[in-house]
């Protein structure tokens, strides 16, 4: 870097598809927070269950306040970071209700060309494999950008996290660490 330029900072915004309060999920990202490489900045989006059910008749009158939180939020970020647990091998309902909320009106949506990271925590073996590759097939809609590799799958979450749900695991940690710094680099791609 040339003396005297600064490394440009970026802001990544965090969205957990957890609803629970005990959230894996929200645990990880608070890890990420904690472990993201300088020159990056989380910021967590914490209002997912605030969101209305998706409602074209609603939409019509205008985006309820937290509709319009998460576009700006969105709008405002670099890239986004998404940690969905897995249901029924598929993603929360919360989540998705946030992304078909986010990719209205599909002309105007934030997410277009927006890079995002996927990353999820389970209680499972294989952590949110299959949930993973269902959020990516919903983000192909928005025409978003999300990191093909590395893939962040913690499994049997339990075993990774304390009582007060910091991430220990040591591995894990490490695992964390290096998708942060893959996704600054695939994020810098699309920063002017």
């Amino acid at each position: 870097m040339e003396e005297g330029k600064q490394a440009a900072r970026l802001t990544i915004l965090g969205i957990a598809g957890s609803l629970r309060r005990a959230s894996y999920n929200r645990a990880l990202l608070r890890a990420a927070r904690e472990l993201a490489p300088d020159g990056i900045e989380i910021e967590i989006f914490d209002r997912v269950g605030e969101l209305p059910l998706y409602n074209p008749d609603v939409e019509a009158m205008g985006a309820p306040e937290p509709v319009a939180a998460l576009k700006a939020a969105i709008a405002r970020a670099h890239g986004v970071l998404i940690a969905t647990p897995e249901y029924n091998y598929s993603i929360p309902a919360p989540l998705k209700n946030a992304l078909d909320w986010a990719s209205r009106p599909p002309t105007e949506t934030p997410l277009r060309g927006k890079p995002i990271a996927i990353m999820g925590a389970a209680m499972g073996s294989i952590g949110t494999a299959r949930a993973q590759l269902a959020l990516r097939q919903s983000l192909v809609f928005t025409q978003s950008h999300v990191m093909p590799a590395p893939e962040l799958l913690v499994g049997r979450a339990p075993e990774k996290f304390d009582a007060e749900l910091r991430l220990v695991d040591e591995q894990t940690r490490q695992f964390l660490r290096q998708h942060l710094e893959r996704f600054a680099a695939y994020v810098a791609r699309f920063v002017d």
